[in-house]
């Protein structure tokens, strides 16, 4: 009894020093989770004296790597290229491209004549001209429904999607942090703040021991714990279980499943929205590491109509300008017409984005996706650095369990 009065009346005399314990570890537990999260995704380039001395947000660093990991999920469990351009009507494209092509044609047409056969254009008749342009944009819906069936049957030679997604996500990886943040950002919340409450249940442990033990190495100890094990907890709270499952009378389901609708939602319209969109697909087709081939059968097609276009003037004006200059002239036409295509392809997006409808596709189809490729959406994120994230906790922890014992309770200890 006398042993327990002591302890009493020494827990009264440094009442507001045993009070602190819980609050110093709420907020070593709540400053841990938030250097946690931050540390996942900033700075977005190496901020320090590389290779070691030094710190860049796990998600940027990884960027190639975590974009791929989001366009396999998109790809192989949400939607395809192939059924992205099987939706496509290109009759209805033709249509859209009428009134762009119909401004580009005659002044394209004019200026590379002017250039190469100036005399001979500025005789050749307005009616003989007139022929000309409508020529080449009567073959405009037959060039484009070909362009798409080109398209669709060698999609793994005109379009990489890969590509297309991981380029753009290296290039802008605050997108990338976007990608997982608004996927997952009532998740990275709960991780901050539950660092506070785990940090605090586990500073009631830590006092009732120093109440009846004060060993030297308890403030450390417990420091590192609690920094290790806030992380550690909610971190599995976020994933664990993938099923709800009842356990004395409460339910326990991972945060990031429980909200798989939610998910769906504001990650399928993220990326439908300036991730994989229509713009940015016709501009990978055109701009991208495959439009060589898309571009050489648009030439080839161009061609044609010209040739056919001018087999009468043809043998004409090769004598008068020569077969090169001819063909250079027809090389100019050429380029001058896929140079326009890009801009020209803005006409369309409008079109494609309802009849791709990516958003509404991604939507429905994350949505229904089974847990455990709902969960590898966002899992890489944590999963090959998490260690490091645990680590870092623990060592901040660490840290201010030394504080604790040199600085608050260094009295305590010497009266020992």
């Amino acid at each position: 009894m006398d042993y327990l009065a002591s302890v009493a009346a020494e827990f009264r005399e440094h009442l507001w020093l045993y009070l602190s314990m819980p609050l110093i570890s709420g907020a070593v537990g709540y400053v841990t989770n938030v250097v946690a999260v931050r540390m996942m995704f900033y700075p977005l380039e190496f901020r320090g004296i590389p290779p070691l001395l030094g710190w860049q947000g796990i998600i940027p660093r990884r960027a190639g790597k975590m974009a791929s990991i989001s366009v396999q999920t998109i790809t192989e469990n949400l939607v395809s290229p192939q059924e992205m351009f099987s939706r496509l009507d290109g009759n209805r494209i033709a249509d859209e491209l009428e009134e762009p092509l119909n401004r580009i044609v005659a002044p394209l047409t004019d200026k590379i004549m002017q250039k190469h056969a100036p005399l001979i254009w500025a005789s050749t008749p307005d009616r003989v001209k007139q022929l000309v342009y409508d020529k080449v944009k009567a073959e405009a819906p037959d060039t484009v429904n070909e362009m798409l069936d080109q398209v669709r049957n060698n999609m793994d030679r005109m379009f990489d999607i890969s590509e297309m997604v991981i380029t753009s996500l290296v290039r802008d990886k605050d997108l990338l942090n976007r990608m997982f943040k608004e996927a997952a950002e009532p998740e990275f919340r709960f991780i901050e703040r539950s660092g506070f409450l785990f940090g605090a249940l586990f500073g009631l442990v830590q006092m009732l021991i120093w109440v009846f033990y004060k060993g030297a190495w308890i403030l450390p100890v417990a420091g590192l714990l609690v920094g290790y094990l806030t992380n550690w907890i909610a971190l599995k709270m976020i994933f664990q279980p993938q099923q709800p499952r009842r356990i004395a009378g409460y339910t326990f389901h991972g945060l990031f499943h429980k909200r798989q609708q939610e998910v769906a939602r504001d990650y399928g319209t993220l990326v439908s929205k300036e991730l994989i969109t229509p713009a940015n697909i016709f501009e990978a087709l055109m701009k991208g590491p495959y439009s060589d081939k898309l571009f050489a059968f648009i030439q080839r097609r161009v061609s044609q109509v010209l040739d056919e276009t001018t087999s009468l003037a043809k043998p004409f004006m090769a004598l008068t300008m020569g077969s090169r200059s001819y063909n250079e002239m027809k090389s100019d036409i050429v380029d001058s017409v896929v140079a326009e295509l890009p801009e020209t392809m803005h006409g369309i997006v409008a079109y494609a984005e309802d009849a791709m409808d990516l958003k509404d596709t991604i939507i429905t189809r994350l949505a229904a996706l089974p847990s455990d490729r709902f969960e590898g959406m966002l899992r890489p994120a944590f999963e090959e650095d998490e260690w490091l994230l645990i680590a870092v906790g623990a060592a901040l922890g660490l840290a201010v369990g030394f504080f604790q014992l040199f600085v608050l309770f260094a009295d305590q200890l010497a009266g020992l």
